[in-house]
């Protein structure tokens, strides 16, 4: 008896397609690490060591940490780093408390206005509003120069939004008539039900979230004075345009070596979320997925 081909993505990878996989994998992580490796021993380099290598060095001879000790040292680093942190908790909390409540509303069916609401949503997403109109918003609610200008022009963001509102309707609706059944209200259902099987969609938001936040720059560029800035705008600022960093409180130079500070900024900028990413991978695919196609 004949036995039938086996189909080609079931067949064993031929030696030479394997090697080309692992080249190109390599090629790829050498891509990503490498510039990432040379900053970070920049930034752990002697100012000498940096002019000696032509602004840059692969690995320090001899590590220090002079730069992050000028970067820590009161300066306006230090300032910008607590407002990112801040802005970035409060923000990501506040964002998922109304994405959620949002998104839970849309998703069931009969609600009062659901219907135009979500088409209202959509359409900021299709049309957004422009940098003039966003800012003469913020100015008449008087919101300038306050960190809540970060946060509430874009508490939601509609991409979050349609994800939750897909995972919340992947949830069998038999779930929730027992939850009725048992005398819950929508409160109870959200909280009892919905969110502890919503874990993993809410890591993903939650990331979404996270990310945003800590990485804007553009709106404290327009809101805020320079006692006020974030972490990212600091970094745009001193190692995009290449100003010299000043103490927070005299305003005097507090570097000698702005290569090494420079670098040092970009180190403390990256590692926090390289850090809570690993934390939340697992649910990454299974959140944006579900969400995705259930949408």
């Amino acid at each position: 008896m004949s036995v039938s081909a086996r189909p080609g993505w079931m067949e064993k990878p031929r030696p030479l397609t394997q090697a080309a996989k692992v080249l190109a994998l390599a090629t790829v992580v050498l891509l990503v690490c490498v510039p990432f490796l040379v900053i970070v021993s920049t930034s752990l380099a002697s100012t000498q060591e940096v002019v000696d290598n032509g602004g840059w060095v692969l690995w320090p001879s001899e590590p220090t940490l002079d730069a992050y000790r000028d970067i820590f040292d009161g300066g306006i680093v230090t300032h910008a780093l607590g407002v990112s942190v801040g802005v970035t908790v409060a923000g990501t909390l506040l964002s998922l408390a109304c994405t959620v409540t949002l998104a839970y509303a849309l998703s069931r069916p009969g609600v009062f206005g659901g219907r135009p609401v979500l088409l209202l949503v959509l359409f900021t997403f299709l049309f957004p509003p422009g940098m003039i109109p966003s800012f003469l918003l913020v100015k008449e609610l008087g919101l300038l120069d306050s960190y809540a200008s970060l946060v509430l022009p874009v508490l939601v963001n509609v991409f979050n939004l349609v994800v939750l509102r897909g995972f919340f309707q992947s949830i069998p609706e038999e779930l929730y008539e027992a939850a009725r059944l048992d005398g819950a209200g929508d409160w109870r259902v959200l909280v009892s039900v919905v969110l502890p099987l919503s874990k993993a969609a809410l890591a993903v938001v939650g990331l979404f979230y996270a990310v945003a936040y800590w990485n804007s720059w553009f709106y404290a560029s327009l809101y805020l004075e320079s006692d006020h800035w974030p972490l990212q705008q600091v970094l745009r600022t001193y190692v995009v345009a290449g100003a010299g960093l000043t103490d927070a409180t005299t305003g005097e130079a507090t570097v000698t070596a702005p290569q090494t500070v420079q670098m040092a900024v970009l180190v403390i900028a990256t590692v926090p979320i390289l850090l809570v990413y690993p934390f939340l991978q697992k649910y990454f695919t299974k959140g944006v997925l579900t969400g995705a196609i259930k949408s």
